[in-house]
């Protein structure tokens, strides 16, 4: 294996790792926040903490969608996207939607302690709907894309798209219903990305399969068909 491949597997296998731990722990937090006992009254930002765990937990939200974005960016690496259209619209705009909501969840601190129909947190809940609507359409571009090229197989191909949806159904409209429904429904959608998280610590990506089938003539135990079955966009 050439360094350069060496490093490429060790990227994508670092970035599935985070990403996996980032959507465990997500999922944990997000079930937390319904059995913890309220310290601030329904009508605060930071409900149900206060606004000091408010600002440790923002910060960790922070991190862990950062953990996410380098989950997608490992996706792309894989190759498992593609060079189609779909993919050339649908990632930058992954990239981009998972970066706003980092920067959303730090500018939510500043809020901790206002009330829920302040305007600082008015425009909050309009950022974080901006980027859900866009990250939930990207992810459907994306997960279209890897049913397309099939190079992932079996049950992970679906993971992708299955992340762009849920964003549409259950969550945003359990966002909007009930404030424990949508601690469950974010714990599942973390469930899905530490999904993703555990593909990518399994494969080591398209391209560096085709340098080891290359250098070592045989083909390694990876997601994929053989190469013989493949079928790539245009």
């Amino acid at each position: 294996m050439t360094t350069q491949n060496r490093y490429h597997f060790l990227a994508i296998r670092t970035a599935g790792l985070a990403c996996f731990s980032a959507g465990l722990l997500g999922a944990a937090l997000g079930v937390y926040k319904v059995f913890v006992n309220p310290s601030v009254p329904e009508t605060q930002w930071s409900y149900p903490l206060d606004s000091a765990a408010f600002t440790v937990v923002q910060v960790w939200f922070a991190l862990q969608h950062v953990a996410l974005l380098l989950g997608l960016m490992a996706l792309q690496r894989t190759g498992a996207l593609g060079r189609g259209r779909l993919a050339r619209i649908g990632h930058p705009v992954a990239v981009v939607s998972m970066a706003g909501f980092a920067v959303t969840e730090l500018a939510a601190i500043v809020a901790a302690a206002a009330p829920t129909d302040s305007p600082v947190v008015i425009l909050l809940g309009a950022a974080y709907g901006v980027f859900s609507l866009l990250l939930g359409a990207a992810l459907v571009a994306e997960g279209d894309a890897v049913l397309r090229t099939k190079i992932w197989q079996g049950w992970q191909r679906w993971i992708p798209l299955a992340l762009g949806i849920w964003v549409y159904v259950p969550m945003l409209p359990v966002l909007a219903w009930s404030f424990i429904g949508a601690r469950f429904a974010i714990a599942g959608w973390m469930l899905l990305f530490a999904s993703l998280g555990w593909v990518l610590m399994r494969d080591p990506g398209e391209p560096l399969r085709r340098g080891m089938n290359t250098q070592h003539g045989r083909r390694p135990a990876t997601l994929a068909r053989p190469s013989h079955n493949r079928v790539r966009n245009p």
